[in-house]
């Protein structure tokens, strides 16, 4: 009897410099067990200092990359990053309703850790209008849920407030709180399949190498979804994976700017 990958497919924007995009999240995905299939949205002219450039795929390409993976190699999870445009989130939603998939992870990608933007204007509603209904669990940061939402998001109770709000018709949402200005930070995760509210509590590290968190933590709740864990038990481990991670990476220096995480400490 053969054995059998979690296979998971990221669909995201390509990063250079390793550290974010379809890369970061081939090194989580794998780092964590499960087989990574990709398809670029985007390729993102970017390194540790910022971003220089965007060349969007596409969007019948991304389509096929898409269609593609699915029905040859199939997905058990798909993680969803960068998508420039309002008309990309709808095709991407079109596909993936059409394949019937599970286990959608969004994380809705803005801004790079640098705060250069990564989507036009329009994509928030885009967002909320096709891709969320079908997604099992979205993961925003701060400054992510203040665009979906429209409002600043400053104290742990406002992000309780927040993902409470975005949580609709049985979609789970994880507020991350890494731009909180406290040293004690918090992900604040509304689990709409257990009616629950989940804090996740951590100190802050201090470290300039955090390029491609939200990625890597979406790729790996995706990657742990595919191999079976359920939502509650896909965080808790993801959360575990990323916090050492984050650990790891901060002893090393790795470009100009914010570097990225170590991914495989597991194996150092």
């Amino acid at each position: 009897m053969m054995k059998r990958y979690s296979r998971v497919l990221s669909i995201a924007g390509s990063d250079p410099s390793g550290g974010a995009g379809i890369q970061a999240d081939i090194k989580a995905i794998s780092a964590t067990g499960s087989y990574a299939a990709t398809a670029i949205t985007a390729v993102v002219n970017e390194n540790t200092v910022g971003v220089f450039g965007i060349h969007e795929v596409p969007v019948d390409m991304v389509v096929g990359q898409i269609e593609s993976v699915l029905t040859d190699i199939g997905a058990d999870a798909i993680k969803i990053g960068m998508l420039y445009s309002a008309e990309l989130v709808e095709a991407v939603a079109e596909t993936l309703k059409k394949h019937d998939v599970k286990n959608i992870v969004v994380d809705p990608v803005m801004v790079a850790t640098s705060g250069d933007a990564l989507m036009k204007s329009d994509i928030a509603d885009a967002l909320k209008a096709y891709l969320f209904p079908i997604a099992r669990l979205i993961t925003p940061n701060i400054p992510e849920a203040e665009t979906l939402l429209g409002r600043k998001i400053s104290t742990i109770d406002e992000m309780k407030d927040a993902a409470d709000e975005l949580s609709v018709d049985g979609l789970s949402v994880l507020v991350k709180g890494g731009h909180l200005s406290t040293n004690e930070m918090a992900d604040i995760l509304c689990d709409a399949e257990d009616e629950a509210f989940l804090d996740f509590p951590s100190d802050k590290i201090n470290t300039p190498n955090k390029h491609g968190t939200g990625c890597t933590l979406s790729s790996a709740i995706a990657s742990y979804m595919a191999q079976g864990k359920g939502l509650l038990g896909a965080v808790t481990a993801a959360k575990q994976y990323i916090d050492a991670a984050i650990m790891a990476g901060a002893e090393y220096e790795i470009g100009k700017g914010h570097g990225p995480v170590c991914h495989f400490w597991k194996t150092l």
